[in-house]
């Protein structure tokens, strides 16, 4: 390392093993009280060195955490991705912690064990290194470093500014050699961090061969070249809150990521290292592990010719091809593009990842004279995929498409049994996914659009009956229909019919609820049934003679799932959403509605959404109509304030009380 270098590490924010006394008492954390935890440092830097025949990233990186209260205990556990490939895996040194405790006036050090640390293989290409700082309670500060090490260039470390708890202090130090071209890609709110980019230098041996040099024989040269050095601080970062309706944390957080572009040597001409759609396209297709194995559904040839032959229909055939897979294949919940051994391994164990029951699904479809391929998408627990940046591990899932009788694409998948043919599962609902198809340079692949043709809905009609003392008896009639058809279907499934029963029961806390009438629960193109009676005592404390009763609260939480003032992300359904619920109320002989409440009719600009609520009375019959309509999947940041006030008075009107009296 040269003297630059040298003088780019110097001031360091934090030293490890050397806490300030005042962070082990609470006066300094008044102000954030109401966090679980608090990250008071998070420090990280990466450089290159000169390795064996090559180089590789060197990351270091210190954090300190004051735990505040037990709901930041979650702070104290560690987990560092290491990717792997081709029987390499990025390597962690130097790892250690402490937790320090004031007691009795003294404080109370506790090193990390290393027998609390875990690897746990979380994908095909990335392990988990795992630990838990020891002896944590309330008013605790836990402290890690470890160095990490990657001949991966391409994976350059990333950074993440904003967590789940505050951050009074994140820094990120890079040194790079000038000969390496990284792309640097902040995503997050504005004004970002503050950047001290700088020139320094360093001092690095490699191999002339390993980085096509030329010019002379083989061997270690010492090279001294200029480096660009950043140094990246964002102070006082808020908590990324959970927030109802969202997908993965990485797609809203404040954070760094670097893709490589390509490298340039002295006297040499610029080589190209970025991966594009196109190159990923082509290597999909050669991997023994993706595009060869739809080559190798030959063993299923008999059982889908004959399919083919039965259903002439593209639509159908796909149809009948998908339930063959789904009865011979389980999901076993784990989501790949790829898979691990051959289709046929998975085909005779009955059970499978995403991948091994999708590419199966595709070499079946193409067997039965369908010309399906695969799409890439990621999942929405997984974070979305940007068009702009080509990063195959963006991805995590495949599923098939094939072109219907009118030219568009009918996308299926065979993991859910609770869905029709062509409706994907809801955790695939991330705007986009990427056709993976033979054709001739950039041609190869193209984009597809991932918003679903289903919504969300749910229908509700009750007939109720109240008595002069104000209990309820009632007769309930519900739908589940497309997104809301396959959850319910789900649960059911899990449950049982008595323990599904029970949760309905534990939801309405006042209700006793006869047995639970079940129907189409196969037939998944209709939707999914339930016809069930209740009763609902009287409160020993009303007033004789004056009856109030919010009818539509019997069935609605009433509650605002948009409990913060802003929104810096999307509102994300996943699908369009539309609730009725219709509630014909009949009142004891002798009383009427003294007064019958205001109808209403709340939109969302640019039409997207509309929510209507009547009611009338007639003889001795009240009728209240309650109908929510969401059209969109996603709404943006900018519309969170109008969907929050719409749900506001939405809620409002549904929780109006009906004042029924004894008639004059």
């Amino acid at each position: 390392m040269g003297e630059s270098a040298i003088a780019h590490a110097q001031n360091e924010p934090i030293k490890f093993g050397q806490i300030d006394a005042k962070d082990l008492t609470a006066a300094p954390f008044m102000a954030d009280s109401a966090a679980g935890a608090v990250v008071l440092c998070d420090y990280g830097r990466s450089h290159l060195v000169g390795y064996r025949d090559g180089f590789r990233v060197v990351f270091e990186r210190v954090t300190r955490v004051k735990i505040l209260k037990k709901s930041g205990y979650d702070a104290a556990t560690v987990e560092i991705p290491l990717y792997h490939r081709d029987g390499d895996q990025e390597q962690i040194t130097n790892l250690r912690g402490f937790t320090y405790n004031l007691v009795g006036g003294q404080v109370q050090k506790t090193k990390l064990d290393a027998t609390g640390v875990f690897l746990e293989k979380r994908s095909p290409r990335v392990n988990v290194r795992r630990f838990t700082l020891p002896s944590v309670r309330e008013g605790a500060v836990v402290e890690y470093a470890y160095t990490l090490s990657s001949d991966y260039l391409f994976n350059f470390q990333n950074w993440v500014f904003q967590g789940p708890y505050p951050v009074r202090w994140s820094e990120y130090r890079t040194s790079i050699p000038v000969f390496y071209k990284y792309k640097i890609i902040y995503q997050g709110p504005q004004p970002g961090p503050l950047d001290q980019p700088s020139v320094g230098s360093t001092s690095l041996v490699v191999d002339r061969q390993s980085i096509s040099m030329g010019g002379g024989p083989s061997g270690s040269y010492a090279i001294t070249a200029p480096t660009e050095q950043h140094q990246w601080v964002l102070k006082n970062v808020p908590p990324l809150r959970e927030e109802a309706y969202t997908t993965a944390r990485t797609d809203y957080e404040a954070r760094l990521d670097f893709q490589l572009l390509g490298e340039q040597w002295p006297e040499q001409q610029y080589r190209d290292l970025a991966d594009s759609w196109t190159k990923i396209n082509a290597r999909l297709l050669a991997d023994e592990n993706f595009g060869q194995q739809l080559e190798r559904g030959g063993f299923l040839k008999e059982q889908m010719g004959a399919l083919a032959a039965q259903h002439p229909d593209p639509a159908a055939r796909a149809a009948a091809v998908r339930q063959a897979i789904m009865a011979t294949v389980r999901y076993n919940g784990t989501n790949q593009y790829a898979t691990e051994a051959n289709l046929r391994k998975a085909y005779d164990a009955h059970s499978g990842s995403s991948a091994d029951v999708n590419l199966l699904l595709i070499a079946a479809l193409r067997q039965a004279g369908l010309p399906a391929q695969p799409v890439l998408l990621s999942t929405r627990s997984h974070g979305r995929v940007s068009q702009a940046y080509p990063l195959l591990d963006k991805f995590n899932y495949v599923v098939a498409l094939v072109p219907d009788a009118d030219g568009k694409d009918l996308l299926v998948d065979a993991t859910d049994p609770a869905l029709p043919c062509g409706t994907l599962p809801e955790r695939c609902l991330n705007q986009t996914g990427r056709l993976i198809a033979p054709g001739p340079g950039a041609a190869d692949g193209r984009w597809v659009d991932l918003r679903p043709s289903q919504r969300h809905v749910h229908f509700r009609q009750a007939r109720l009956t109240l008595d002069a003392q104000g209990g309820l008896a009632g007769q309930v009639h519900e739908e589940y229909a497309g997104y809301a058809g396959a959850d319910a279907r789900g649960e059911l499934a899990q449950l049982g019919d008595k323990k599904y029963a029970a949760q309905l029961a534990r939801q309405h806390a006042a209700w006793a609820l006869a047995p639970i009438a079940v129907g189409a629960r196969e037939e998944v193109h209709k939707p999914l049934a339930l016809d069930y009676a209740f009763t609902r005592a009287a409160d020993d404390g009303a007033p004789a003679g004056t009856l109030y009763l919010s009818p539509l609260r019997e069935f609605l939480d009433g509650q605002n799932p948009f409990t913060q003032e802003d929104r810096n992300f999307p509102v994300d359904f996943g699908a369009p959403q539309e609730e009725t619920l219709l509630v014909a109320l009949a009142l004891p002989a002798g009383y009427e509605l003294a007064e019958t409440p205001k109808p209403a009719v709340v939109d969302l600009p640019d039409d997207g959404g509309r929510f209507v609520y009547q009611v009338t009375s007639l003889g001795g019959t009240v009728q209240l109509a309650s109908r929510l309509a969401l059209r969109k999947p996603v709404y943006s940041a900018a519309e969170y304030a109008h969907l929050r006030e719409f749900y506001r008075l939405m809620l409002e009107k549904q929780a109006e009380k009906l004042v029924i009296k004894k008639k004059a």
